[in-house]
């Protein structure tokens, strides 16, 4: 019995560790980083290997539609908890070459 209790009271003594104050969390940036500037050297039709070298490899990529590409970026910070995401979706013709773009990102945006 008494080791039992001992444990118990450990476990409720590191439960209450997890949020003690003045311990320093790491933001935690999962994704690909694509930045306004990127978004801005696009142009319709560039190919696919133009648009991995400006954009870098997608993080998703649709299997049932080779014309369609998914960048996802998701960062939470450490210090507030606050998730920011953002999402680009690049679109190709039959052809391979760059049709459209959609998402949180619009060309032009750094001038504007």
């Amino acid at each position: 019995m008494q080791k039992i209790l001992i444990s118990v009271i450990a476990a409720i003594l590191l439960a209450g560790c997890s949020e003690f104050p003045g311990v320093y969390k790491i933001d935690i940036p999962q994704g690909n980083v694509v930045t306004q500037e990127m978004v801005d050297t696009l142009r319709p039709g560039m190919t696919q290997n133009q648009v991995r070298y400006v954009l870098g490899t997608p993080l998703v990529t649709d299997s049932f539609n080779n014309n369609r590409w998914d960048y996802i970026y998701r960062n939470q910070s450490g210090e507030t908890g606050v998730i920011t995401q953002k999402r680009l979706t690049v679109l190709f013709d039959a052809n391979g070459n760059l049709s459209g773009i959609a998402g949180d990102y619009r060309p032009g945006g750094a001038q504007q």
